[in-house]
């Protein structure tokens, strides 16, 4: 059984177009506590205040996060 090319692509091209409608749904009121979880917060981590502080010794002469570059000494 031999499918023609233009069968082929229509067939794929129906499976991607159902695909695509099925990926939009909207969010149902008892699912919106899920969106406001802390973890969703785009937010800087506690860990994140970690590697924070020793990036800004380790690099301290070129200026780790965007602050002023010094010395590294501690002078300012």
């Amino acid at each position: 059984m031999k499918f023609s090319r233009t069968f082929f692509l229509s067939m794929v091209t129906a499976v991607l177009f159902t695909g695509l409608l099925s990926a939009c749904s909207s969010v149902k009121s008892y699912q919106k506590n899920k969106i406001n979880d802390a973890d969703m917060i785009l937010s800087a981590r506690k860990a994140q205040k970690f590697e924070q502080s020793f990036q800004l010794y380790r690099e301290g002469a070129s200026g780790a996060n965007g602050g002023k570059s010094g010395g590294g000494c501690g002078c300012n």
